[in-house]
Parts: structure tokens; sequence; C-alpha cells
């Protein structure tokens, strides 16, 4: 017995002097990485030449045309693009995440708690990579602290090629991910299908322009949004980042949202909008959505494939900076059923020869390979119809096919030798490179990329940007139900002192409104916060964020429900994020809400009659599954006898 426990003695310590090999080896590469990188960088001096003031970016001591502000924006492109190697510019070409430190410190080794994948240095320095997205940020001082030192870093190298960081939705009381990963202190609105429930596309302009200082002051120039998918298919896990599903509706919310963004055109003062996800993403193979191979095909029963284009050709008009295409394959529409990004028909005969579209085209997230951490995948690559061609051979087919840009991989190496076996002519890659250079020139990045840390944390969370985003919320939400009572009175709005019951909601928050008890049975009325059900899924990291599956709630919670209903009168308020099926609910409650990201106070406002409801359904809310099951995936409006139809909304009488 003491020669196996000796054994087993030896065997852990052989194995713990393993793993404190490994992290030494680890932590030694990463160290050695950043020390190499560090020795690659060069100051960068402010010059003046005849009275003009400007950034000496390659270190040559004199005025080159792309450091002058002064002259035409084609010349200065044209001029950098001559000087540029081809590693600098393939790293154009690539749209990877980047880390931020928790307290705004450079990322120098890869780390899940941050998501980052490689350090810093590695991804700026070494492949020269100029574009990146966020997940995890700090506090806003913080993050535009880090913002103004990557900068400098990247002022550094040979010709100073300043960065371009973007981001998903980050104003959303509940983003589309539904966890910490997109968290801000930004101020906070209904998501973009609630902003949609308003009606009004001047309030969707005003938080454009609200959006717009939020991510300036920390050095944010992309928006990996707005999405001009239409939620033709209501089992859809990404409804809440749309506009509905009306195309023309869609159309005029799309076209104020990029232009609260943008501006009239693309200039210094703009966050640049990336529209996604052409050519529509939203007719959904059984409403599964397409990061997962289960959901790798969008489906047309109705023949509305033109349909899904109405969105976007406002996006256009409106001057959309960057169009990003959606995973899925167009069954049956082009010649090849390969996904979009893959599929020449939809980006170069469809975006670029019809549309006449000039502007960038990034790929949605990871379509060359999955997301791996140490040698483990944590998600799959979204490789729809190429599954079987190499990581080379898919990147020729997207560069073929009219990208210009991949999202979420940094695979440089592979471009750079698909250019030099002569696989990609170099003048092919200089279409790409023009286009993400104009973009960089035109938002004044090579004059000053820098932002104020001081007024970062004056500008993001103002407090007038606050209460528009806490009014923007109440006009969201939609009253579905008002209970008719006997003697011709409403049940809502109900009147304040009264004792509720609550769940899901704050309690202090909920007592300023009534007495709030403990049990259902002592309460005058049941105030609760739900949401639309989902099938969990229990897949790679992506896919553990989204809700998917049957909309209709299930028993027991159904029954619950039910039972509270009857035994107290129950107002319901349901968070919208997919269409729900709730024929039962709508029946025994005294009152149903629908929201779209709004705070506890913004619904009890509206309970409570503080604020009359004037919110509209941006899509129909189907009376059962079968109904669900029956719909084609790319018609809008064809719900069978639907519950309650698309703009549907009801308002306190006066």
């Amino acid at each position: 017995m003491k020669k196996i426990l000796r054994g087993l003695f030896y065997l852990l310590l052989g194995i713990s002097a393993l793993i404190i090999s490994g992290i030494l080896i680890f932590n030694l590469y990463y160290d050695l990485l950043n020390y190499n990188a560090k020795k690659q960088l060069f100051e960068v001096k402010i010059l003046t030449e005849n009275g003009f003031t400007y950034r000496d970016l390659n270190k040559n001591g004199r005025l080159d045309l792309y450091e002058d502000s002064r002259v035409p924006l084609e010349d200065r492109v044209s001029d950098l693009l001559k000087q540029m190697n081809l590693e600098e510019k393939v790293g154009l070409m690539w749209h990877p995440p980047i880390g931020v430190g928790k307290k705004g410190e450079i990322v120098g080794k890869p780390s899940i708690e941050t998501m980052s994948f490689s350090s810093n240095y590695d991804l700026v320095v070494t492949k020269k990579i100029s574009h990146f997205n966020l997940f995890t940020i700090p506090k806003s001082p913080l993050l535009a602290a880090w913002y103004n030192t990557i900068q400098n870093i990247a002022g550094q190298t040979r010709l100073g090629i300043p960065l371009t960081i973007s981001t998903d939705p980050r104003h959303g009381i509940a983003n589309f991910l539904d966890n910490k990963l997109l968290e801000s202190d930004f101020s906070k609105w209904p998501e973009p299908i609630g902003l949609a429930a308003t009606g009004d596309s001047d309030l969707v302009a005003e938080f454009g322009r609200i959006a717009n200082q939020e991510y300036r002051a920390v050095g944010i120039r992309t928006a990996l949004h707005p999405m001009a998918d239409l939620t033709t298919e209501p089992r859809w896990a990404r409804m809440n980042g749309t506009f509905g599903e009306d195309a023309d509706f869609a159309s005029k919310m799309i076209a104020a949202y990029i232009y609260g963004f943008q501006g009239e055109k693309l200039g210094p003062q703009s966050v640049a909008c990336m529209t996604k996800h052409f050519p529509g993403g939203g007719p959904q193979g059984g409403g599964n959505d397409a990061h997962f191979h289960y959901g790798k095909f969008q489906k047309y029963p109705g023949n509305n494939f033109k349909y899904h284009l109405i969105p976007f050709e406002a996006a256009f008009k409106a001057g959309a900076a960057m169009i990003m295409p959606y995973y899925g394959i167009p069954t049956d529409q082009t010649s090849e059923n390969v996904g979009m990004s893959f599929n020449k028909e939809i980006i170069t005969d469809l975006l670029r020869n019809k549309y006449k579209y000039d502007g960038i085209v990034c790929t949605d997230w990871g379509i060359l390979q999955g997301m791996s951490f140490l040698g483990y995948e944590i998600v799959e690559p979204k490789n729809w119809g190429v599954e079987k061609l190499s990581i080379g051979e898919r990147i020729k087919k997207a560069i073929d096919a009219g990208v210009d840009q991949f999202g979420g991989n940094d695979n440089t190496d592979e471009l750079i030798k698909l250019v030099k076996d002569g696989k990609i002519p170099e003048s092919r890659i200089d279409q790409s490179v023009r286009r993400l250079l104009r973009a960089k020139f035109t938002m004044g990045l090579f004059d000053n990329p820098f932002v104020d840390e001081k007024q970062a944390a004056q500008i993001v969370g103002k407090k007038e940007f606050v209460d528009k985003g806490k009014l923007a919320q109440r006009k969201s939400i939609v009253l579905l139900k008002n209970y008719r009572k006997p003697d011709s009175s409403y049940v809502l709005p109900l009147k304040k002192g009264l004792k509720i019951y609550v769940e899901n909601m704050d309690r202090q928050i909920a007592s300023t409104y009534g007495t709030v008890v403990d049990s259902v049975c002592d309460a005058d009325f049941a105030i609760i916060r739900t949401r639309t059900p989902f099938v969990p899924r229990n897949g790679d990291m992506i896919e553990r964020m989204f809700h998917q599956g049957d909309l209709d709630f299930k028993d027991p919670e159904k029954s619950r429900l039910l039972l509270m209903m009857k035994l107290k009168p129950t107002i319901v308020c349901i968070y919208l994020d997919r269409a729900a099926v709730i024929p039962e609910i709508t029946a025994h409650s005294s009152g149903l809400l629908a929201d779209f990201g709004a705070a506890d106070d913004a619904v009890l406002d509206v309970v409570f009659g503080n604020f009359n409801p004037n919110g509209k359904m941006p899509f129909e809310l189907p009376s059962s599954m079968e109904a669900v099951t029956k719909q084609k995936e790319d018609l809008p409006h064809d719900s069978e006898n639907p519950l309650f139809p698309f703009g549907w909304g009801l308002r306190y009488r006066n």
C-alpha cells in the first residue's frame, strides 16, 4: 500500500512539475514575443513644415502625402499604399477580438478572463493588424486610457497606421448575448426591436447620435450593427437585434439608425455602421441560428428572397460604410450552396454589381476556423458549405467572392502565403486595402486617433443620455391586454398603495409603488416579469448564450403561472427577445405587457399609470406552436390567426 501511495505521490508531483513548467514556458514565450515586438517600435514625433504641424507616422523626418490632412483622400490612400509591404497590407484585412486589461492595462498574454486570444503586441506589432472588436471591457475612463495606449503602440510601428476599434451593441439592458460579455457603463436603452416598437424614427436617430458620442469618447469608431434582417421566422434567436418583420417599416428605422451614428456622410465625427447580415439572415430553417451547424441553411419556401433585401437598400441610400454578410447558406438561391461570404453571386454579383456598393465588406466572425484557447476549441467554425476546404482555400474563396476583411480570425500567415504562391494577386489585396484605408482616413484616425480620457467619464453615462434612454424604455413597452371589468372600467393602470406580490423584480423599487408582500395570497395584485421560453442548449460557449427552440411555456412553469392568476388578479410583463406563444397567459391575466429591454421602474411606471403606453408590436405573436411550424421562414405576416398582429398596441383612456 505504501508503494502505491508513494507512486501516486510521485505521479502527482510529476504532473504538477509539468504544469508549472508549461506555465513558465507559456509566460516566457509571451514575454519574449512582447520584448521582440517592442524592439520594432519607434517614437512618433510631431513635426512642423512650412507652418503645418503633422504626425511623422513613418519616422522619415519629412511630410508625406498620407500624413498631410490637406491632401485629397485618394492621394493620401495611394501614397500610403505605395509604402506598404505585403505584410502590412494583409494585416488590414483581419478584424479579430482584442483584450483589454481590467485596469485598462495592455494585455500581454492570452486570457479567457479578458477574452484575449493573443497579446496586444502580437496582434498590433507582429501581425500588423489594425482593426479589432471588443468583448469584455472595464469602466470607460480605463477603456479610454487603454485605447490611447494601444493607439500609441500602433503609431510607433513602421508606418504608424492607426487602429479602428469596434463593438457589438452595448446600450441594451438585455444585450443580444444576454450575459456580461458586452456589459458597459453606457446609457441604457431598449433593444433595437424595442426601438422599433416605439415607431419613432426620430427617437432612433437620437439614440444613434447619443451612442455615437459614448462610443467615440472611449475610442470605438465602428458599430457592428445595425441588423437589417427581417424576423419573418419567429423562432430565430436574433430577433431582438432587428427592427421587426415588416420590410418597409424596418427600412425607415435602419436609415434613421445609420444617420444617427454616421451623420449625413462618413467623417471625423462618425461612428461607421457595419450593417448586417446581408442579404438578410432572418429566414433561418426551422428558426435555428446559423452560428451553429444545425442552422446553416436559410430557407425560402415562400420564394421571398428579394423581400429581405429591402432594408439593405435603405441602408445603402443612408450611406452604410460597411456591410457584413451572414453565415447561412441561401438555399437554392444561387448556383452554389455555400455560406454568404463564400458566395460570389451574393457578394460580387448582387452586392457589388447590382447595388454598386463599394464600401467595406467584412465577413461575420469565425468563418475560417473556430475559436480556440490553449489548443482547445471553444467555438466551432462557421465554414458552411466549404467544410472540406483547407483554411487557405477558404480564404481564397471568400476573397474571390468579393470580401475585404475577415471578422474574428487572424490568419495573416495563410493569406501572405497565398499571395506569395501566386494564388491571389497582390492587386486584388490592394483593392480591399484601399477601401479599408479610405474609412480610416475619412474618420480622421490618421490625423488624431486619440481621445480625451478626462472627457470619457463626463460623456459616457451622462445624465441627459441616461434620462433619454429611460424615456425610450417606457415608450417601447406595448400594452397587449387590459381586462375590462363588469362595470366597464379597466384593470390598468393600478392605483398606488395596493398590496402587491412581485416576481423577477426588485422589491425595493416595487415598494415605491405599493406594499410588497411575501405571498401572492396576501396581495391585491400579482405583478410578474417573465420572458419568452427557450430550450437550453449545451454546446460550445456561444451556443449557451443563444435562446432557441420552442416559444411556448411548458409545465410546471405554465401551470404555476396559471394557478397564480386564478388566486389573484395578475399583471404579466413578458420580455420578448423572440416571439412567444402565450394564449393561456393572455386569457387568464388581468393585464399583459410586452417589453423589449426595460428596467423595473419603467415597467411599473406603465403599470401604475405614470406613463401611458404607446408601443406597437413590431412582429406578430402566434397563437400556437402549430401555427409557428406552419409559417414559411421567409414570409412576413403569415401566422395563422395571430394572437396579436403586427402593429397591435393599446393605450389607457384619458
